[in-house]
């Protein structure tokens, strides 16, 4: 007989819980101001004014010291008291990061990563096989398995043998070292629009993805302007626009000397930028021009690209403009390496990340 069970209801207290609704803001302000707590709190304060978000039984300096108390903001230093994100705080920005992306792709119903690579994984396929020895016992097709000791054996004498047993085939996992590139010159916040907020989340949610999903994978992070450097996951919350010119070159060189280093067989370097390269170096000093494609420019970070590709990197390109002389040198530059790029707005971004990330995931090299 079929019947529904019904469970107590619990509500979820968040919703209503002034600490979680004020957390939420701040968390998204906290990314916004790279970081500096006093300057979210003074636009979390200009908030509550303008639309009452606290009441006289939690105003905000019951908000900071929960923060205090929950450990999620520290003082920098015996001598500064300046307050700052806390590595527990630094771990929840990360996972929200991760969480807006994914809500993202449940809205958008995009992101079908299938394959028709199979073998050792945890992500069953449509196929069934032959139990093999060394197959783990959980990916048994039980059902399937029990049919066929009964067309084998018959009923009567029912007998569940190894001959019977049929296992779910899986996807093939691979292990994957990313670099990702992300462009910090000072284009990335001008035209009245923040490119970096964005960015910045992005390279978040990738991080934690990998950190929690993909824990044998590698991803390394680096920013380039003028020159290219290397930073830590620690290091996003934090990270700002300088007054820089956009050396690709430099990113390019500093992602494959990361690469080479790795041992995974599939590598690949994701990159984040709104504009054309317009700076190289030349031993100690910096050649520049903001204006038009360079020749000079142009050539050595198209060279570099050729490199990528005789080296079995792939560089996926995410550009954040839509200029068609900007589109001109994404396409030189994609046909080069022979890689992928894609021009998304700054909502679609992270979107256009994952999918790209969960695919080349599932490429076997050969």
């Amino acid at each position: 007989m079929i019947y529904w069970k019904f469970s107590k209801y619990v509500p979820d207290t968040s919703i209503n819980d002034p600490f979680q609704r004020l957390l939420k803001i701040f968390k998204e302000l906290l990314i916004h101001t790279s970081g500096d707590v006093s300057e979210a709190l003074s636009w979390l304060t200009q908030l509550d004014k303008q639309y009452n978000l606290t009441d006289d039984q939690y105003g905000i300096a019951d908000f900071i010291q929960d923060l205090i108390d929950k450990g999620l903001i520290q003082q920098e230093s015996a001598k500064n008291p300046n307050f700052k994100p806390s590595a527990k705080m630094e771990i929840a920005l990360r996972r929200k990061a991760l969480d807006d992306i994914f809500d993202q792709l449940k809205k958008s119903k995009r992101g079908n990563h299938k394959t028709n690579i199979s073998g050792m994984g945890d992500e069953f396929t449509s196929e069934m096989r032959p139990f093999q020895f060394g197959d783990k016992l959980d990916n048994i097709a039980m059902s399937e398995s029990l049919k066929n000791a009964q067309i084998n054996h018959g009923i009567d004498e029912f007998n569940l043998t190894e001959k019977d047993l049929q296992v779910h085939e899986t996807f093939y996992k691979s292990q994957m070292s990313t670099v990702l590139m992300i462009d910090i010159s000072h284009s990335m916040i001008l035209y009245g629009e923040d490119r970096i907020t964005p960015a910045k989340k992005v390279a978040m949610a990738l991080s934690e993805l990998i950190l929690t999903r993909y824990p044998k994978d590698t991803l390394d992070i680096l920013v380039f302007g003028n020159d290219a450097w290397e930073i830590g996951i620690k290091d996003l919350p934090y990270l700002e626009v300088g007054p820089y010119h956009t050396n690709t070159v430099a990113g390019l060189e500093l992602a494959m000397e990361i690469l080479r280093k790795r041992k995974n067989p599939n590598k690949q370097i994701m990159m984040i930028t709104d504009g054309k390269p317009t700076c190289i170096k030349k031993g100690k000093k910096y050649y520049k021009n903001s204006f038009g494609l360079d020749k000079k420019i142009l050539n050595r970070t198209l060279g570099l690209a050729v490199k990528c590709r005789k080296m079995h990197v792939p560089i996926t390109t995410f550009m954040i403009a839509r200029d068609p002389y900007l589109v001109k040198f994404v396409d030189q530059f994609t046909n080069a390496n022979n890689g992928k790029a894609f021009y998304s707005s700054l909502q679609g971004l992270g979107e256009f990340i994952f999918m790209d990330y969960k695919q080349n995931k599932r490429r076997r090299k050969k």
